[in-house]
């Protein structure tokens, strides 16, 4: 058997592993419940105030739907995050790794399998979230090809992020450390161009939320859905991508291949 048929295999085996954890635990809900309340939260009750502030045509909770929708898919990968690291974790501190260890199984299909089936529970919330944001008033004008671009830049980030919730469940001691880690992220949406125009604030805070890497995936998935200015952001978004996957795995590659003893 050859390296890759041996890795494809054992890959194979532990997606389907953690495809079964995710039917047996309910962590989809926090997935969904919370990007979910978060959305109808600023769409029917601060929706008005805020979509008349964006200058737009129609104004109110109609032109805010469609502004915050990219914030709120943020958040929704954030929260995968948060469920992954979780993950993780249990897999380290209940002594399974140490068992997969000593097994005749290809070492990085353990991460591969987190990986795998995190990217497919999220991209799953992501269609339930669009489905509600659509419900709620979203409204794109995205063709197909526009859409298939949009679904690539979302996959991107996911992987971005999951492999950095990976290196943040493999770095902990304790399941509760792991979920609290990877927190912050939740929060760079509201510290970017989430739910208002970065230029409503302060300098400080303006140059943060400008060139932190949600900003120009939320500006890009702006432009694609909804027509608007992308910019440079394609480019940057591209490249947060590329910089937080290979950091991230090769952190994790790095925490996972080390001496279990220490």
């Amino acid at each position: 058997m050859s390296t890759l048929t041996y890795a494809v295999r054992d890959s194979k085996t532990m997606l389907r592993r953690n495809l079964i954890h995710m039917l047996r635990y309910p962590i989809a809900l926090m997935l969904v419940g919370i990007p979910v309340i978060l959305l109808l939260l600023f769409v029917y009750v601060f929706g008005g105030t805020l979509g008349a502030g964006l200058g737009g045509v129609s104004g109110g909770r109609a032109e805010y739907a469609n502004y915050v929708l990219p914030g709120i898919l943020l958040i929704t990968v954030a929260c995968a995050a948060q469920g992954t690291a979780i993950s993780v974790a249990m897999d380290m501190t209940e002594g399974i790794i140490a068992r997969f260890r000593t097994m005749a199984i290809f070492r990085p299909s353990v991460l591969t399998g987190h990986v795998l089936s995190s990217m497919i529970q999220t991209m799953l919330g992501l269609a339930v979230v669009i489905g509600v944001g659509l419900l709620v008033g979203f409204r794109p004008t995205a063709n197909a090809i526009e859409w298939v671009a949009a679904t690539g830049v979302l996959a991107m980030i996911t992987l971005a992020v999951i492999w950095l919730s990976v290196a943040c469940g493999l770095v902990t001691k304790s399941v509760e450390t792991a979920s609290n880690l990877p927190m912050p992220l939740i929060l760079l949406p509201f510290l970017g161009s989430g739910f208002v125009p970065t230029d409503s604030m302060p300098a400080a805070v303006r140059l943060f939320a400008d060139y932190q890497p949600f900003t120009p995936v939320m500006e890009t998935l702006r432009g694609l859905l909804l027509g608007t200015a992308i910019g440079n952001n394609a480019i940057l978004a591209v490249a947060w991508c590329v910089v937080i996957t290979l950091a991230s795995y090769l952190w994790a590659k790095k925490l996972y291949n080390r001496d279990p003893s220490r």
